[in-house]
């Protein structure tokens, strides 16, 4: 049980933790202190998934006590209503709700059984299903149960601030997740399947494709992309015409252009009042140096190929290690380089942001523990109650401050997935690894 905790706890002999010279030394007491934290986590409780249940559970009761009449649930049954009433499903209903959807044509069906019932209660099961999803997605992943269980604590408050706007985005993070866990397992049929669910519903889950070198079946997963695709499209048939489903994809395509060119205008025009979206790497970039006149593909394009880069090193896919971190890579590159991302959508890089830390093969230093901090307060705790709100209303927010951490996180990460060596770092003290049992037995 320990072990869980060992990707926290470091001692003063840590390799990672000596100093060159003129480096100076690391107070000792700084260690005792963070060991002694990290101890609290030894708990039973804390390594039981009951637990992460109990508290995911608890929070939807949470939200759904604090907001009963979300705004974008009610954005989401108006997609279902709409689409049975054969009405523009990216129009304007200010008498239903504010603000428009922005969600695929098939997203209607997935949100129908919800729509059906009593608004409160279906935002309940809504919520539920969301967090039952995440929760389903990386307990029967691959992940270890450490890893796990750190994926679970980290992300738990972030999740939480994803649940208040009641998004989709808690499900793209499980579809990746799922999409992932499916190739490694061979079932690139299913992959497929959870690849173009998220691409048709919000265009995020097309970042799975960054698994395709990882496949074993290239061919079988090209035509299951085929096929699914050709199933996602035409599914709204059954309870709408043929020819209005297939407007409707032309105006979503149209209202995507359009809410991105929204996201840049806001700024560039010098109305700084609409802070909710282009919380992202583009949106720091924009707000802190004032210059609106360029084209985001000057950063976008340049940060596709640093990531693309990693796909070089192919003596490093064999290694699980290293295929993490290519997800953990793609999930945060889609938040990071995205006008559209919101305050909720960063679940989807947090999930990156904790496979970075726990799934390295190597002891992860102190200034990685720093910056996992740094990440948590100012990425997940700012926009909340516990975060003193003249900081984040007169700094965080109108900078976009929240994508700061994460990129570095990401940027670090890119470095070291060119750098480093993913290959197994076996112990005999490690109790989960079938190779270390061997080497025990032999000892």
């Amino acid at each position: 049980m320990s072990n869980v905790v060992n990707i926290l706890t470091f001692t003063p002999n840590d390799k990672n933790m000596r100093t060159n010279e003129g480096k100076g030394k690391i107070d000792s007491k700084v260690f005792l202190w963070y060991n002694q934290f990290t101890k609290v986590f030894d708990y039973p409780l804390f390594h039981d998934y009951r637990t992460i249940l109990f508290l995911w559970f608890s929070m939807c009761v949470f939200m759904i006590i604090k907001h009963p009449y979300e705004n974008n649930f009610l954005i989401f049954c108006g997609v279902w209503d709409h689409l049975n009433a054969q009405l523009p499903l990216y129009a304007s209903y200010p008498n239903e709700y504010s603000d428009v959807n922005h969600y695929g044509p098939v997203f209607s069906l997935l949100i129908a059984p919800f729509a059906l019932m009593p608004r409160p209660v279906g935002l309940f099961f809504w919520l539920l299903f969301l967090v039952s999803f995440l929760y389903v997605a990386i307990r029967y992943s691959d992940l270890s149960h450490f890893e796990k269980l750190f994926v679970f604590w980290f992300c738990s408050h972030e999740l939480l601030n994803a649940m208040f706007l009641s998004q989709f985005n808690i499900g793209i993070a499980a579809i990746v997740v799922l999409a992932f866990t499916m190739i490694e397992r061979r079932h690139d049929f299913w992959a497929a399947f959870f690849i173009m669910l998220g691409t048709m519903t919000k265009l995020y889950g097309i970042i799975g494709l960054a698994f395709f070198f990882f496949s074993q079946q290239k061919i079988k997963f090209i035509v299951s992309l085929l096929f699914w695709s050709v199933v996602m499209f035409v599914v709204p048939m059954l309870f709408a015409s043929p020819e209005y489903v297939v407007s409707q994809y032309f105006e979503w395509y149209a209202d995507l252009l359009k809410k991105n060119a929204e996201n840049i205008n806001t700024l560039a025009v010098g109305n700084m009042a609409d802070l909710s979206t282009n919380i992202s790497l583009l949106g720091f970039i924009r707000r802190t140096t004032r210059i609106f006149t360029y084209s985001d593909l000057w950063i976008i394009i340049p940060s596709l190929i640093l990531f693309c880069l990693a796909y070089l090193r192919r003596d490093q896919y064999k290694y699980v290690a290293f295929r993490k971190m290519i997800m953990a890579s793609a999930v945060m590159f889609c938040v990071l380089f995205s006008t559209g991302s919101e305050n909720s959508t960063y679940i989807i890089a947090f999930v990156g942001v904790a496979l970075w830390y726990c799934c390295a093969t190597w002891q992860r230093s102190c200034y990685d523990i720093a910056l996992m901090i740094l990440v948590f307060i100012i990425s997940s705790l700012s926009p909340g109650d516990l975060f003193p709100k003249v900081v984040y209303r007169g700094f965080i927010q109108p900078y976009a401050i929240k994508a700061l951490p994460v990129a570095i996180v990401w940027f670090k990460l890119c470095y070291e997935i060119f750098s480093r060596d993913y290959a197994p770092k076996h112990s005999v003290d490690c109790p989960n690894c079938p190779n270390c049992h061997k080497e025990k037995r032999k000892g």
